[in-house]
Parts: C-alpha cells; structure tokens; sequence
C-alpha cells in the first residue's frame, strides 16, 4: 500500500549539494532515498537524517549501470508504493580540458554521468509518477550550461552536458504536459563543494534552495524551465 509521506529520490546524496538537497527536502516531511555508488555512503547519510527524526533510507544506484537504477526504482517502488521525486543531482566535470583538444573517454564518461545518466534515471521513474498523476523532476544543471552565458572555454564536456541536460528538460517538460509531472533544470551558482572547490562564493544550503524548490513545486508550477534562486535563468 502507498506511503502517505511523499517519496523522492535523490542521485549523488552522499555529500555536497546532494547532501544538502537531500536533508532540505527531508526536514519539509518527506522520506528521501538517498543513493550513490557506494551503499555504505548513502546508508551514512539515511542514518544521519534519521537521527534527526527524519524519513530516510538508502539505495546504490550508480547512473553510469543502468540495472542499479532498475532496482533502486524498483526496491524503492516496494518499499514505499510511489516516487514523488527525481533529482537527478548525480555530476561530475572534466577539468581542464579545451575544446580543441578533448580526452575521449573523459568526455564520453561525462556525458554518460551527467546526461544519459539523468536520463535513464528519469526514464524509470516516469511510469510511477504517470500512474499517479503526479511528480517533479530536477535536473542539476548549471550556468556553465547556460549558452547566452557561454563566453568561455573552461570544462567544454561538462558545459556541454550541462547544456544537453537543459535539453532533456525541455522534451520531456513537452512530452509530459498535463500528466501532472513537471520537469525543470536548476542552477544551483558556483557552490562550495569537491566539484566547486573551497573558494565558491555559495554554500551548499543556498545553492540547494532552487532545487528543492522546484522539487515541491504546486500543481500549477512551471514546467520546462531554467531556474537560478528561484528565478528563470537564460538558457
């Protein structure tokens, strides 16, 4: 039988922005499945927010093997009859690559994280959400991502995939109009964290804010937008 609380599943929560993703949406009443590629690690942080008297359990889920993402979704269905919630905060970048001269492999990991990843996950999760009328799905994107702020060269696979995952937002938001799923991209801004470094000037709470904000969004949200605090953002 269903679970009343509603339910969200959340990529790369076993530090930095998903972390903090995953405790904010926590602390608003919902039971979060937190993921990552190590179980121990994501069992770690379902542990921790249940010390706070939070909902939470675990699940390994590696975006990169998509049977991991068949039988988080599918234990997670089991467990709980419904997902509420996908966000797809699962990413990782390519340094300091030029565009002119690319490591292949590292650029065809990126984009299978940060992309086709995201996109199997939503893919799973999809059916659930159409069943039951209802679900919200965030894509981690970022302003690197932005074209109309594509001035520079820096970290061209990630920007790219970034850009890429703005897209799969847009089809999906189009091909899910009306079915009470909405689908959006948010920019959490240059965030303190092993990807951002020590010196970004955001914490993870602020750039966490945007994504759970669209993760709750009510029925008459927006769908198949770009969102920075809140606000639409230039694609």
């Amino acid at each position: 039988m269903p679970s009343s609380r509603r339910v969200a599943l959340v990529t790369g929560a076993n530090r930095g922005l998903g972390y903090a993703i995953a405790r904010q949406l926590a602390e608003l009443d919902i039971h979060v499945v937190a993921t990552a590629r190590d179980l121990a690690q994501a069992s770690s942080v379902a542990e921790e927010l249940r010390t706070r008297g939070r909902a939470a359990s675990a699940a390994r889920l590696d975006v990169t093997a998509p049977d991991t993402i068949t039988t988080a979704v599918q234990h997670v269905l089991e467990q709980h009859g419904r997902i509420d919630i996908l966000v797809n905060n699962a990413g990782i970048s390519d340094g300091d690559q030029q565009p002119s001269h690319i490591d292949p492999d590292l650029t065809s990991h990126v984009w299978q994280v940060n992309v086709l990843g995201a996109w199997q996950c939503a893919e799973a999760v999809i059916p659930a959400m159409r069943a039951a009328g209802y679900g919200r799905i965030v894509n981690m994107s970022s302003t690197l991502g932005s074209l109309h702020h594509m001035t520079r060269p820096t970290e061209p696979a990630y920007r790219v995939s970034k850009a890429a995952l703005n897209a799969l937002t847009r089809v999906l938001a189009a091909e899910l109009a009306g079915t009470g799923i909405l689908v959006n991209s948010a920019s959490p801004g240059w965030v303190r964290t092993d990807l951002g470094g020590p010196n970004a000037p955001r914490s993870v709470e602020q750039g966490a804010d945007t994504p759970v904000w669209l993760a709750t969004l009510p029925d008459d949200g927006p769908t198949g937008g770009f969102f920075y605090d809140r606000e639409p953002l230039e694609w």
